[in-house]
């Protein structure tokens, strides 16, 4: 039995990671701030400057905005957010644009008014949009988190500062992450009434199933999903794949259907889930432990992600594949030392995929990690484990986990500034 304290910390930390979210979260963060300062500003400006982290710059590049007509990158998120985003819908902030907002949309991009600088900061995951109109200035900065707005200031009246100077302590709102480890999450999952926690995997489930079924209906991307199947058939091990890539091919080329993220991010929630629904639905699993599966992948993965950073150089696809593979393993009769060894099989496979930013190529990683998944889980079943001092193994899954956390965080810094470097010349 877990305490009092972790099943309400644990069931917090779900209720802040798993929300809806339409379109890829870092060109949505753009939309969000850009329209939240226009609302500041109380009209549309006249120019817009746009400072962005290294990582923004590398996520928003490639991936196709939604409700945009196909149009890509951060000038186009920033345009359909002032001409059609809704501030107080966040994440979904483009969820009621309109054939007219993208016309005006398209109409703002070819005036050349919005111009977009490097962002020097500490800050993986920051944003800063200023709007001008003649005199006036509004200014929405965010940080860290993609709706985490932490300055707004409307010509020299500062409306909000809650972390002036670059300082780091940015999300002391979020309830602690570092409570969160394998034993006491596979205990959580046996042994907590989820009821108010179903809601809200049964909405993981509708959603992210929807936008995987519209990936396998129709040509997104390069199709990886629907490859997937006509390549190599129709088994479980190739469905799982199949399911989580036809999600990311429909999401990263524009798909207006929303997705439970996790970890703030689309393509984690569907890799996190949609393996996991595919295997409970071919072993038939009642919906209780379905969910109760659902919860320990996506609880897996945000220990993981929470130390890596919301941003990285470090595909959060395997972090991902990492819960999924654990509860495809608990699922599977799986005890705690096999549900442990799996996450060790797939951090010693994949844990050197780097992130590119968001395109749709992120759908072929997706399977990638997937594949390591279940062999991670076949392995770790015939009692198969890689062995501490094999690499970057250690004694024990807590100590592996923190490993990795520190390769992605630290270790990949200078590779994610070389990724933006090959990128943007």
């Amino acid at each position: 039995m877990v305490s009092d304290t972790i099943i309400n910390n644990y069931k917090s930390i779900l209720k802040e990671e798993l929300v809806p979210a339409l379109g890829c979260t870092e060109p949505i963060a753009l939309a969000y701030c850009s329209a939240f300062c226009r609302d500041v500003l109380s009209c549309i400006p006249d120019r817009i400057v746009a400072y962005c982290s290294g990582n923004i710059i590398k996520n928003v590049s490639g991936v196709v905005v939604p409700n945009c007509n196909g149009l890509k990158g951060i000038k186009a998120a920033i345009a359909i957010g002032i001409m059609g985003g809704i501030a107080e819908k966040e994440l979904e902030v483009l969820t009621n644009v309109t054939q007219a907002d993208i016309e005006n949309a398209i109409a703002y991009l070819e005036k050349d008014v919005i111009e977009v600088k490097l962002l020097e900061t500490t800050h993986p995951l920051h944003i800063i949009i200023e709007c001008y109109k003649k005199e006036d200035k509004a200014c929405v900065e965010i940080v860290d988190r993609h709706t985490n707005i932490v300055k707004i200031t409307n010509n020299d009246k500062i409306l909000l500062d809650i972390c002036s100077n670059n300082n780091n302590n940015t999300s002391t709102s979020l309830t602690d992450r570092s409570i969160l480890n394998i034993k006491d999450i596979v205990d959580f999952i046996e042994s907590t009434d989820l009821s108010d926690i179903a809601p809200i995997i049964e909405q993981e489930i509708k959603c992210n199933t929807n936008i995987s079924q519209e990936g396998l209906k129709n040509n997104w991307g390069a199709c990886i999903g629907k490859n997937l199947l006509l390549y190599y058939g129709n088994d479980i091990n190739t469905r799982a794949k199949a399911v989580a890539a036809a999600g990311s091919d429909a999401r990263m080329s524009g798909c207006t259907l929303p997705v439970m993220i996790n970890s703030g991010s689309g393509n984690q929630g569907m890799t996190v889930s949609l393996p996991v629904i595919e295997f409970a639905k071919e072993w038939k699993k009642d919906e209780e432990t379905t969910i109760k599966a659902l919860v320990l992948s996506n609880l897996v993965a945000i220990q993981q992600k929470s130390l890596i950073g919301p941003l990285s150089a470090y595909c959060g696809a395997i972090n991902a594949a990492c819960g999924a593979g654990a509860a495809i393993t608990w699922m599977a009769g799986g005890n705690i030392t096999q549900i442990e060894n799996t996450i060790t099989n797939v951090l010693a496979n994949v844990s050197g995929i780097i992130c590119d930013g968001a395109k749709p190529s992120c759908a072929i990683k997706i399977a990638s990690a997937v594949d390591a998944a279940i062999m991670g889980y076949n392995l770790a079943m015939h009692n198969t484990v890689f062995k501490p001092g094999e690499g970057i193994v250690k004694n024990n899954i807590q100590d592996t986990i923190a490993g990795v956390g520190v390769i992605a965080s630290k270790g990949m810094e200078n590779t994610d500034k070389t990724i933006l470097s090959i990128m943007i010349n």
